[in-house]
């Protein structure tokens, strides 16, 4: 088994509630310091597909980054999804964390014990 693909930030608490959970669960993970290794607007895209979300979803809106930039006040419709992504990509620490890409081709936001759950038990099926 590959193991789960974690978006971590080492300084976020929810990154390290995901880490202590799939290491008690003993289900193999890699980190990837997304902050350090940006995804590029492919790649963005193709995660926010496996995870069946639109970029302002999984968008942190009250960093600083976005104050700056005025996201709160963007469009979220299709046109604009673009724009969402490149900030995201320019701007890394807008991601959501911890995002979790399963070896089921799917993905999860890690931020409560039940999708931490899930994600368990999906890794532990193959």
């Amino acid at each position: 088994m590959a193991g789960v693909e974690i978006w971590n930030n080492p300084a976020c608490s929810k990154c390290a509630t995901a880490r202590a959970t799939l290491d008690e669960a003993r289900v193999p993970y890699r980190l990837r310091a997304y902050l350090e290794q940006p995804p590029s607007a492919a790649e963005l895209k193709t995660v926010l597909q496996r995870l069946g979300a639109r970029p302002w979803e999984v968008c942190r809106i009250q960093e600083p980054a976005a104050r700056e930039l005025g996201m709160a006040d963007w469009p979220q419709d299709e046109a604009s999804e673009p724009r969402w992504i490149e900030a995201m990509v320019a701007h890394p620490e807008l991601i959501q964390r911890p995002i979790l890409l399963l070896d089921d081709g799917g993905a999860l936001v890690g931020r409560t014990p039940e999708v931490l759950r899930l994600a368990v038990d999906r890794s532990s099926d193959g």
